[in-house]
């Protein structure tokens, strides 16, 4: 099942997609809901980030080749970071190159959203916990990063997690091929079996630390070939059996 929330009119909507048409959810996919016969076609719709979290807990060096091109030891255990929730945007929607930054790169990484609140869950019912998938980008102001130590800077600007174009809940996280693109140019190439934690294991070391709840999402990591971006670039964040999630870059005014 694939999940979208769009915009109609002056409301905000929750549908399913089947083939290009949009069925109208009542109710949200976080709770009780069912699927009514109101439909839409795909293309007439604006699609907005597929959920609103409270927080982003992002994943640094989770790929192996990712922390070798960092030039950084593998993490015996995950590295975690936040991105607030002002952080993000949907599908189409502009990412905004700061003045105070001279590098913003792009991060493809594979999304976890979480269906109900979790507290320090096994790995073994993790599963029990994530609604489904999505793709991400974790934009960063690299020349940024080495200034603070922790992220929260250059990881934190509003506009720096595009999220979408939907969500997908049946689909296995453990064998995805994960790009980005810039302009049209593949950029990053790997797959998600090369994760040094998996999503499960992710979902169970948060949880013991912090109460997720629903909606909220970790970001997975990004694979090695991170690169800037700029102003009027576009970049796409693709994962096999999620989709495309394309946004345009723009100055700040």
């Amino acid at each position: 099942m694939k999940i979208v929330r769009f915009q109609e009119g002056s409301k905000v909507k929750w549908g399913v997609i089947e083939g290009k048409t949009v069925r109208e959810m009542d109710g949200d996919p976080f709770g009780h809901f069912h699927i009514t016969s109101k439909s839409k076609s795909v293309e007439s719709m604006k699609l907005l980030s597929p959920c609103l979290p409270t927080k982003i807990v992002a994943l640094g060096l989770n790929y192996r080749g990712h922390a070798e091109e960092m030039k950084m030891t593998l993490p015996e255990k995950p590295i975690c970071f936040l991105k607030p929730s002002t952080s993000v945007i949907g599908p189409g929607e502009a990412i905004v190159y700061p003045k105070m930054s001279h590098r913003v790169d792009y991060e493809s990484e594979l999304a976890v959203v979480i269906r109900k609140m979790v507290k320090s869950v096994s790995e073994e019912k993790a599963a029990d916990y994530i609604l489904g998938y999505t793709c991400l980008n974790d934009v960063t102001a690299r020349d940024l990063q080495p200034i603070e130590g922790q992220w929260t800077i250059a990881k934190g600007f509003d506009t720096f997690a595009p999220i979408g174009p939907w969500i997908v809940t049946d689909v296995d996280p453990n064998h995805l091929e994960i790009s980005s693109y810039l302009n049209g140019e593949r950029r990053q190439h790997s797959n998600t079996k090369n994760l040094i934690f998996n999503p499960h294991q992710l979902v169970s070391f948060i949880s013991h630390i912090m109460t997720l709840l629903p909606g909220d999402v970790i970001a997975t990591g990004t694979p090695s070939g991170v690169g800037p971006m700029a102003i009027g670039d576009r970049v796409d964040v693709v994962i096999e059996g999620i989709g495309t999630l394309s946004n345009t870059v723009v100055g700040e005014e």
